[in-house]
């Protein structure tokens, strides 16, 4: 059986649906039916059930194909503003600590699932009787991360391209300093190596494991190595030239250390 991931709001996460049409393609907009009621939806992957191990099991199908009149009936760009601007003033006018960053419509219109952003926990059950008073449906909030802000809202990285975020991440991994370290950027500072979502760049994680196996090729730091007769300490990696600091102590004890780098590829073919 054919699995379809569809995705109903950028943030949101994705609900598999058997797609049934061979001729769906990813990117295409379908009509399902959930359990809240029906949805219109934005296809973001293509699977055979065989690939998860999962075979047989009961999942609800996807309708149709979206066309052009189903697309047109959700509200406009204008309409979406001014339910933004709305629950904005609602936000303040309750004091809530959450920064409002999307709306997404229901299909039928008689649902608003709002995305915020807030370092803690909100009590929004005021804010709920407001707007749901106000454009008489059933209203969802759902707190969303800094990168699901970015992943909306953002536009250019530091590196001048688009971000990844936008164009072809489809799932958030996790970002570790140890990648940082590893790749040897730490000292370039957070600001540098954080991008617009103020968390670590996403692109840290591509080429990781590369410099993992290459740092590997090196001697630890602290190992004693032998250099043209002389015996030195490793005390620093140059990964991507593959060479290694080693430090010499002076012959006498008024003489200071001495530091040279060493390419491990030359001394090795000796």
């Amino acid at each position: 059986m054919l699995i379809a991931q569809v995705q109903f709001a950028p943030w949101d996460k994705v609900y598999n649906f058997s797609a049934g049409n061979p001729e769906l393609a990813v990117g295409d907009y379908v009509i399902v039916k959930t359990e809240l009621g029906t949805e219109l939806g934005k296809i973001v992957k293509l699977f055979s059930d065989n690939e998860t191990g999962k075979e047989g099991r009961e999942i609800k199908p996807i309708l149709r194909r979206a066309d052009y009149d189903d697309i047109a009936k959700l509200p406009d760009a204008a309409k979406k503003e001014e339910v933004l601007e709305f629950c904005r003033e609602m936000i303040a006018k309750h004091n809530l600590p959450m920064k409002l960053v999307d709306v997404h419509f229901a299909y039928e219109n008689n649902r608003f699932n709002f995305a915020f952003i807030s370092d803690g926990r909100v009590d929004f059950r005021e804010l709920v009787k407001d707007l749901a008073g106000r454009f008489n449906a059933n209203i969802r909030l759902t707190q969303i991360g800094t990168r699901d802000e970015a992943k909306i809202t953002g536009d250019c990285g530091p590196c001048g391209r688009g971000l990844c975020c936008r164009g072809f991440l489809d799932e958030f991994s996790s970002i570790t300093s140890e990648m940082a370290e590893a790749q040897q950027v730490v000292h370039r500072g957070s600001e540098r190596i954080s991008g617009m979502c103020g968390r670590l760049m996403c692109c840290l994680s591509y080429e990781y494991e590369g410099y993992k196996e290459m740092a590997g090729q090196l001697p630890p730091i602290g190992t004693k190595v032998n250099v043209d007769g002389a015996r030195g300490i490793v005390i620093g990696h140059h990964i991507l030239k593959q060479t290694v600091d080693v430090r010499f102590a002076g012959e006498k004890e008024s003489d200071r250390d001495t530091v040279i780098q060493v390419d491990i590829n030359r001394h090795k073919k000796k």
